[in-house]
């Protein structure tokens, strides 16, 4: 028996052995050598992803991170597609508002000191005077076979049509105007600016075609010597130009002008003086006054407006071949003239007469400058009106002809005050007397006996002054700039799910590690 349990004793022994020592101890700790890919410090991109998604600022992400349900992981999901899907719906909202260029104008009053006096243009009210007139005009009449009264001294009202076709022909023959207008010594008795004489010098010329050759005073030369635009403190005064004229209204053609005086314009010294439609009417016996106050709009360029500065080259050769050296700038009024010159000339071979310093076009697409002849009266040939009006109610046409036509990016305007004062006084009259007989031009018939009545009839004074040195100024501007587009859409962002720049940096750290960790796996493969 006891050798029995003896047995038992040592045949249980190794099979105590057995359990108390198992094999597991040689698999938690081998002895072979780890690997290249043990030896790699790697995450699985789950865990990364879900690492970022658990610290990342961006609202919604951490929820579904830490969902501890489906239903809870759905509920985060689904906001965040939502809120996301709105927030991309406002940020997409402010991107296009920016890119309609929205814009709005600041209106403010600024102290410009010093300033600039403007321009001043002036034109006598008749288009000819009848003395140098007449006798060419009676020869043409009898080039024409048209009969006429032998001693004829005045214009019937049969012969009025001819008066613009006499133009027409002297023009189209290429010969000069000038000897039938008013000249400017011939008007001008006295001219001051700031108290201190100025002459016809100070003056250029331009024709108008309703009232001939007119004068314009400090506008801007191409040739600047510095002193071509004058400053309105120039020697210390205010800013005063006062002009004496004598208007010669017997020299004016019987029954075809129905007005007597003077025309004036008060502009910008760089535009163009358009006198016919802006022009104001001076009349004889009255010192006008004309107190002026700058306003002054600004326009932002493209993509903003579809406004230019640029002077087209037909405006450029109009300039040039009509304005004596003025430095004018773009014109839109000026620019629909020309495109419809333009469109006149090759329907018609010819254009507009009323517009006879529009002469100089060049054709679309072409530099090719053309000097056109100017068409016959409307009721000789209405073409030129035809052509005008088909112009004008075809906006494909206007395209062609007129797409360089935008709207100018600056517009200076002068708003007057007008006031009078009644002249001449009794102590004034012998020397205005004096200018008068001076003048090369000849005096009416009863100048000897009634010479008072005339000069009172026919004087008047033009007074120009600054009222004040501040300026209304309008400046377009930008509704909406790149800072307000990023503010917006970083409001947007940080409002419905809470992105701002260092969670974009969070999502490119995201990306890195990502893209680390694929080159890692590619790099053990190999």
């Amino acid at each position: 028996m006891e050798n029995l349990e003896i047995s038992r004793e040592t045949s249980a022994s190794p099979r105590l052995a057995f359990v108390s020592i198992p094999p597991v101890t040689h698999q938690i700790f081998p002895e072979e050598l780890p690997t290249v890919a043990d030896r790699i410090k790697s995450r699985r991109r789950r865990s990364i992803i879900r690492e970022f998604s658990l610290n990342t600022s961006t609202h919604g992400l951490p929820g579904m991170a830490r969902s501890e349900s489906k239903h809870n992981f759905v509920f985060w999901f689904i906001s965040f597609l939502v809120f996301t899907g709105i927030m991309i719906y406002f940020v997409t909202k402010a991107i296009l508002d920016y890119f309609e260029y929205p814009t709005q104008s600041d209106v403010n009053v600024i102290r410009e000191w010093p300033q600039y006096f403007p321009a001043v243009s002036i034109c006598n009210a008749a288009i000819f005077r009848l003395d140098t007139y007449m006798p060419a005009f009676i020869k043409y009449i009898k080039s024409r076979n048209i009969t006429i009264p032998s001693n004829m001294t005045t214009i019937p009202p049969n012969l009025y049509p001819f008066i613009l076709t006499f133009a027409v022909d002297k023009l189209n023959s290429n010969e000069t105007l000038i000897p039938y207008f008013f000249s400017l010594q011939s008007m001008l008795k006295r001219c001051t600016y700031n108290n201190l004489p100025c002459s016809t010098n100070d003056f250029i010329t331009f024709s108008a075609a309703t009232h001939g050759l007119c004068y314009t005073f400090n506008a801007r030369m191409k040739i600047d010597d510095g002193k071509s635009v004058r400053y309105s403190n120039q020697d210390g005064r205010t800013g005063v130009l006062e002009l004496e004229l004598y208007v010669h209204s017997h020299l004016y053609p019987p029954s075809f002008f129905t007005g007597v005086g003077m025309v004036t314009l008060v502009h910008d010294n760089s535009h163009l003086p358009l006198i016919e439609t802006a022009g104001i009417f001076l009349s004889p016996g009255r010192k006008h006054k004309l107190g002026y106050k700058k306003k002054t709009s600004y326009f932002l360029p493209s993509p903003y407006t579809t406004c230019t500065t640029k002077v087209p080259l037909p405006m450029r050769v109009m300039y040039d071949t009509y304005y004596n050296g003025a430095d004018y700038g773009y014109s839109q009024t000026v620019c629909y003239q020309l495109c419809e010159q333009t469109y006149v000339y090759e329907q018609c071979g010819c254009v507009n007469p009323n517009q006879w310093n529009a002469r100089s076009i060049v054709l679309p697409g072409t530099d090719q400058i053309i000097l056109a002849p100017s068409c016959a009266p409307v009721f000789v040939n209405a073409c030129y009106s035809r052509a005008a009006d088909v112009l004008y109610n075809s906006p494909s046409l206007l395209e062609k002809y007129c797409s360089d036509c935008t709207s100018d990016c600056s517009l200076i305007d002068f708003d007057l005050q007008m006031s009078s004062l009644a002249t001449p006084l009794e102590w004034q009259m012998d020397e205005i007397k004096t200018f008068v007989e001076n003048s090369s031009i000849p005096k009416p018939l009863s100048w000897m006996t009634d010479w008072q009545t005339h000069i009172r009839s026919n004087y008047l004074i033009l007074t120009v002054v600054r009222e004040t040195t501040i300026v209304e100024n309008s400046t377009q501007s930008a509704q909406m700039t790149l800072v307000d587009v990023l503010s917006n859409i970083g409001g947007q962002t940080g409002l419905w799910i809470g992105i701002s720049f260092l969670s974009i940096m969070e999502f490119i750290e995201l990306f890195y590690r990502l893209v680390r960790r694929q080159f890692q796996i590619i790099s053990a493969r190999l």
